[in-house]
């Protein structure tokens, strides 16, 4: 579970950062090579590479938004997280060079948090690899998920964002059109595909592998396995979002919606592919009768 792990990673602390190195370039000989060749067409927006421009993002969530980070996270519509997933992936940024910028005021305290996160999920990957294709908790490897014909058309509506739930459908369309995903939808539609659709998370893990340009193993496993009810979580496997509800919560204006789904009309949009009742009480019989 993640709250004593958070509390001895920050009882242990950390090494401070490494200070900025002073290099000085000598130079090198000339050496006639062909050309660089052109990058292959990509359709997501990629951030600016480098360790400045990952210093430049900081500095801009710092300025403007880390110290609202607690009540506007959660927010799809507003410019409320780092964007720094990217950078901390690949090891362009360290955590520690964050860590070491923050305060002790709640803001500050969560998004301290959400770095710890990032290591509890790698310190579960390096102590359990199996979990990269399995069940961190063996007891839910009986739950009985949809793989007919039928399962597929649904999963396939689900990469499109043509569910008619219209913040999951948003969230697969951003995902599909810039390579990312803002967190809290990306619960939502990992919860919508496990439990409204009983679909298997490692179908999710997979597609969010192949699309998320800040794709991660041990967060993204981790964060499947959670939605699932199936991995490092210490509530009961019954945790299910109602993603209508989710909308009056994080996005009541509809401003995220209309921006990634702009035919949709609250009278007008296309019905849900599942009943939001009816894949309750399945997901719940299919759960307990797992557990029996």
């Amino acid at each position: 579970m993640f709250t004593p792990f958070s509390k001895i990673w920050m009882q242990h602390g950390w090494p401070a950062p490494f200070a900025k190195p002073s290099v000085q370039w000598s130079g090198a000989p000339g050496i006639a090579s062909e050309s660089i060749p052109q990058d292959p067409p990509c359709a997501a927006n990629l951030p600016e590479a480098g360790e400045d421009a990952a210093w430049k993002v900081w500095e801009n969530f710092r300025d403007t938004a880390l110290d609202l980070y607690n009540e506007t996270r959660n927010n799809p519509d507003i410019a409320g997280t780092s964007k720094l997933s990217p950078y901390l992936r690949f090891g362009v940024i360290h955590s520690r060079s964050l860590l070491a910028e923050l305060n002790e005021t709640k803001a500050h305290a969560v998004f301290r948090s959400e770095l710890g996160w990032r290591e509890f999920y790698a310190d579960v990957l390096f102590h359990q690899p199996r979990t990269v294709r399995e069940n961190l908790q063996r007891k839910m490897d009986s739950i009985v998920v949809d793989t007919d014909e039928r399962a597929h058309q649904r999963f396939a509506l689900w990469c499109e964002g043509k569910t008619g739930y219209p913040i999951v459908d948003a969230g697969m369309r951003e995902l599909n059109k810039t390579g990312f995903m803002h967190n809290r939808v990306r619960m939502l539609v990992g919860s919508f595909l496990c439990k409204h659709l009983l679909i298997d998370w490692r179908w999710g893990e997979a597609y969010f592998a192949e699309k998320l340009h800040d794709y991660e193993q041990s967060s993204n496993v981790g964060n499947w396995q959670w939605v699932a009810g199936c991995g490092v979580d210490a509530a009961p496997y019954f945790r299910i979002f109602n993603p209508t509800t989710q909308i009056q919560k994080f996005d009541k204006e509809l401003n995220y919606i209309q921006k990634w789904v702009p035919e949709f009309q609250e009278l007008t949009y296309d019905s849900p592919i599942v009943e939001h009742k009816f894949a309750r009480e399945r997901c719940l019989k299919t759960y307990k009768e797992a557990l029996l």
